[in-house]
């Protein structure tokens, strides 16, 4: 199966398009998902001027914006539009009120933006994570139920390891909603202040990532897979770490033999 080997470019945040696609391409990428937050290069409000000009600078160096990580806004789906860029990803927050509150109101939300998906064409992906938000892909495609095509399951293979869930039942349930597949790794730590999660190497933790490739090869996928370069551990630059888990990944992919 050929993929899309991509990287979130989140630990590089700062940095200008053409500076930040040459380190992504320097580690072995050829895709990548860009933050379009207050605290990064190009923001919500300034993404109209700054994306297009943002992803040509990509591009120029053979990196290829698979999305962006912001928010539902109508200047990010133009911004989007404007720059070629298929997918704004979002996470669903729980709230105080609680978790069928909350589903309710992430609900009414997506349903708001379906007319701007139709009128830029561009899709709106949503990510499972732990803690406050919406943490299996079994409720992110429960949240998405009904919702138009444009509207895809980025599959997360820490966070669906930490809902206690296996690639091979999720994976195949997603299939038909599935637009990028996010790689990272965790375990918990016993700390004074009691467990804790642990973004670690792609081998060290809970998640499987040849199960996922092998489930990924039974469903057909052939979309990007997404190396989100998030480790607990700051005292290995995080580009060391990246370039062993692709070509852990990239192993993988080719042989694809679950993990006992």
């Amino acid at each position: 199966m050929t993929y899309l080997w991509s990287v979130f470019t989140k630990p590089w945040s700062g940095l200008p398009g053409d500076e930040l696609g040459r380190l992504v391409a320097g580690i072995g990428f050829s895709g990548a998902e860009i933050p379009v937050r207050d605290t990064a290069y190009v923001t919500p409000a300034n993404a109209s001027v700054e994306l297009p000009k943002f992803t040509a600078q990509l591009r120029a160096e053979g990196i290829e914006p698979i999305s962006v990580a912001s928010d539902l806004s109508e200047q990010v789906f133009a911004a989007c539009a404007e720059a070629g860029v298929p997918m704004i990803r979002i996470m669903a927050e729980l709230g105080p009120d609680g978790y069928a509150a909350s589903v309710q109101r992430n609900r009414a939300l997506l349903e708001q933006a379906v007319p701007l998906t139709e009128r830029y064409d561009v899709q709106v992906g949503v990510q499972p994570h732990h803690g406050r938000f919406v943490s299996s892909t079994l409720g992110v495609l429960q949240l998405l139920e009904g919702l138009p095509d444009r509207y895809r399951l980025v599959w997360d293979a820490a966070h669906d390891a930490l809902a206690g869930d296996h690639p091979a039942v999720t994976l195949e349930l997603g299939a038909e909603r599935l637009g990028i597949v996010n790689l990272k790794n965790v375990h918990y730590l016993r700390t004074d202040a009691g467990w804790k999660t642990n973004f670690v190497e792609a081998e060290d933790g809970l998640a499987d990532w040849p199960a996922a490739f092998a489930a990924l090869e039974k469903v057909g996928y052939a979309g990007p897979i997404c190396l989100t370069g998030q480790y607990s551990d700051p005292d290995v630059p995080v580009e060391e770490r990246l370039k062993r888990d692709l070509r852990f990944a990239v192993t993988s992919a080719a042989q694809h033999p679950s993990r006992e």
